[in-house]
């Protein structure tokens, strides 16, 4: 079964990229790849427990077990040893992509205080764009009396697009509030 953004992306988003950008083929109209999802945990060094509700809630936002990331070396300074835990992500994929990101861009965002829209300059000259987040309250399956801490998080959308101008065109098509450049 295909969800919302899958649909909307095959009527109406391939027909416009096809016009916008005068693609031969269907096949060459850009398309997700990937949503990453990444939320680093610093005090985990002193408390092991913060670990545990940055999990859970990754858990709950994305749908799937995350992994834990692990520090690469020792620095004293931060307290912190080699494969040490210090974060968690997720990779999404497929319908759980489209799902999360039809969830990002209806719901969760119009949640964020003072929201202008998001900057239409994050991205990383192959088509990916990045953003991050303050807290993770903002996503509806979080219980926000449930949390320990507030949390930030580091969302990467990887499109198959070549150009950033291809890709925002792409992200726009699915609704992505850009703002407008002139601010």
């Amino acid at each position: 079964m295909k969800t919302r953004l899958q649909k909307q992306y095959e009527d109406a988003i391939v027909p416009a990229l096809i016009k916008e950008f005068g693609y031969t083929n269907k096949m060459q109209v850009p398309r997700l790849d990937k949503i990453v999802l990444n939320m680093g945990v610093g005090e985990a060094t002193e408390d092991r427990k913060a670990m545990e509700g940055a999990l859970k809630d990754m858990e709950a936002i994305t749908g799937q077990k995350p992994v834990l990331t692990k520090s690469k070396k020792s620095i004293a300074t931060f307290k912190l040893r080699e494969n040490m835990n210090i974060g968690c992500k997720a990779t999404l994929r497929r319908a759980r992509m489209y799902e999360f990101l039809d969830r990002l861009i209806t719901m969760a965002m119009p949640r964020i205080r003072d929201f202008r829209g998001v900057s239409g300059k994050s991205f990383d000259g192959h088509g990916n764009y990045a953003m991050g987040i303050k807290e993770q309250t903002i996503f509806m399956e979080i219980n926000y009396d449930a949390i320990d801490a507030v949390r930030g998080m580091d969302i990467i959308i990887c499109t198959t697009a070549k150009t950033d101008k291809e890709a925002k065109s792409l992200l726009a098509g699915f609704g992505m509030p850009f703002m407008k450049e002139g601010k």
